[in-house]
């Protein structure tokens, strides 16, 4: 039962930041095609705002491989650690699901601003990095609960 509970963990980890990683950069890419209509000229400034929410996913991947490489899974996994796992994979899955989508909703109104004609890269850029620091808050948090174990 423990180690099932630390690989429910993982497997949350992976597939919720995974997922809302999908859905963000969809949100930017959608976006895209429609701004790309208007102006051609600015895909480079597009894609990098789309690629953004993909990041999320890295995380939950990178949460994924310091936890199973940190050797603590095994047949001698005690309850807590277990547990300790699973909470760090919801945290880290729930945290990465929803600040990707959220920041790919930011991304893409930037995308159509600059569509538009605004010069709001770089705003868009800083303003896309507030819930980006949430998804590195839990990964960092996911590292020490590892670290503790």
């Amino acid at each position: 039962m423990e180690i099932t509970l630390a690989y429910i963990g993982l497997g949350i980890m992976v597939f919720f930041s995974g997922i809302g990683s999908a859905i963000g950069v969809s949100i930017g890419g959608q976006a895209s095609i429609g701004a790309l209509k208007r102006r051609e000229d600015a895909f480079g400034n597009y894609m990098l705002l789309s690629a953004l929410p993909g990041t999320q996913g890295l995380y939950g991947f990178a949460g994924f491989f310091i936890i199973n490489n940190s050797g603590v899974i095994s047949p001698t996994i005690t309850l807590l650690q277990g547990a300790a796992i699973l909470g760090a994979g919801i945290m880290l899955g729930g945290v990465g699901f929803f600040s990707a989508i959220h920041q790919g909703k930011i991304c893409g109104n930037g995308i159509n601003a600059i569509a538009g004609g605004h010069d709001v890269f770089g705003k868009t850029m800083i303003l896309a990095v507030f819930p980006e620091l949430y998804a590195i808050i839990a990964f960092a948090a996911t590292f020490l609960i590892n670290a503790s174990l």
